[in-house]
């Protein structure tokens, strides 16, 4: 019975990548400042997040094990200090956005944090998390590519990562995106100077997240369906029972 609607919904996902890479593949390949990998990767759905989705943040960084929240933070981050983090968000200042499944589970986030001091105004700082089941992938480098696109689109003209040396897939994105990389013991630096925003870019992004937000939309459909499936099924489970019970042995 739910066949139908889960397969429209599968289908409007793929009708989607197969238009980004029709209309925007060229120009993601061509873009100097977006992360290169060694072969193209399908179009990922990454949608802007709000404080709404607060609870789907912490429940992706408090699953995350105890090595990813010492890479993901720098430190051995606590319950207690990632439920702090999450509070804190700044979703007015700041761009936070993420992977969702089919399930609408968080499956990646990345918080491209601007500079707070008038100094800086110009330059903002990016960090990403992803699960360790969708790993190999390639969530990160998309992340961190829709973070270039967005912090140019704002103006932005430095792109800051600080990450322990040890995060290789960290540090290797930023190279191959030609961040400049300094490395001073156990800590890591890079930086990548990003281009002025152009039309093709803003156009670019601007559709992104139209088409991130329709996939979430057909998403959420499909989730309420099969709760309203599930329910259904349930109350059908209860009156067999019930028929049952009441013919006796």
């Amino acid at each position: 019975m739910n066949t139908p609607r889960s397969s429209r919904s599968f289908g409007w996902s793929r009708w989607l990548s197969t238009q980004w890479q029709r209309w925007f593949g060229s120009f993601v390949s061509a873009n100097p400042a977006t992360p290169k990998p060694r072969k193209a990767l399908p179009w990922v759905p990454i949608r802007s997040l709000s404080p709404r989705h607060k609870p789907r943040i912490a429940r992706h960084l408090l699953a995350l094990p105890a090595q990813d929240r010492y890479l993901r933070f720098g430190y051995a981050a606590t319950d207690e200090q990632i439920g702090r983090y999450v509070a804190g968000l700044n979703f007015v200042r700041d761009e936070i956005f993420g992977v969702f499944n089919r399930r609408l589970d968080l499956v990646a986030m990345a918080h491209l944090a601007y500079s707070i001091d008038p100094q800086w105004a110009t330059c903002a700082e990016f960090g990403v998390s992803v699960s360790p089941h969708q790993r190999g992938k390639g969530l990160g480098a998309k992340l961190f590519g829709h973070a270039v696109m967005h912090a140019r689109n704002q103006g932005v003209s430095l792109l800051f990562i600080h990450a322990l040396s040890e995060n290789v897939a960290m540090l290797k994105i930023a190279r191959q995106a030609g961040a400049s990389v300094q490395r001073d013991g156990s800590e890591t630096e890079a930086y990548l100077a990003l281009p002025q925003a152009t039309l093709d870019s803003q156009i670019n992004g601007l559709v992104q997240e139209q088409m991130a937000e329709v996939d979430y939309q057909l998403k959420m459909q499909a989730n309420q369906f099969r709760e309203w499936l599930r329910t259904v099924q349930e109350i059908r489970q209860g009156v067999r029972d019930a028929r049952d019970a009441a013919r006796g042995p």
